[in-house]
């Protein structure tokens, strides 16, 4: 049986004691069950709504595109496709009039 490597320091020597995974190196204890529950990311729009896969989403301000001249007007209606972990850009969505783009979750308000 393949257990999953330490979620605090990657070790691979891990072993399961009752519910509770046990890692020797860290000493780092944890439920696997709850680490599930935990790793779904939440993304929040510019009014704090929360944000999920398939949504359909309109920018909140005007925003100029990395590496060209084009600017995505206020308004612009856009799908979005994934969620990803991160500062910078969390979705990943399909843009009217500009194709696949990630766009950043505070200058967005769901439909």
């Amino acid at each position: 049986m393949s257990l999953p490597p330490c979620p605090n320091c990657q070790s691979e020597f891990v072993y399961q004691d009752q519910s509770q995974m046990v890692c020797p190196e860290c000493a780092h204890e944890w439920n696997p069950d709850e680490l599930a529950e935990d790793e779904k990311v939440v993304v929040k729009d510019a009014n704090g709504t929360v944000l999920n896969e398939g949504d359909k989403v309109t920018l909140a301000k005007d925003l100029k595109v990395k590496g060209s001249s084009l600017v995505l007007k206020i308004g612009t209606k856009a799908l979005v496709r994934r969620i990803l972990e991160g500062k910078d850009h969390q979705l990943d969505c399909r843009v009217d009039g500009a194709g696949e783009m990630m766009v950043t979750a505070q200058f967005v308000k769901k439909q």
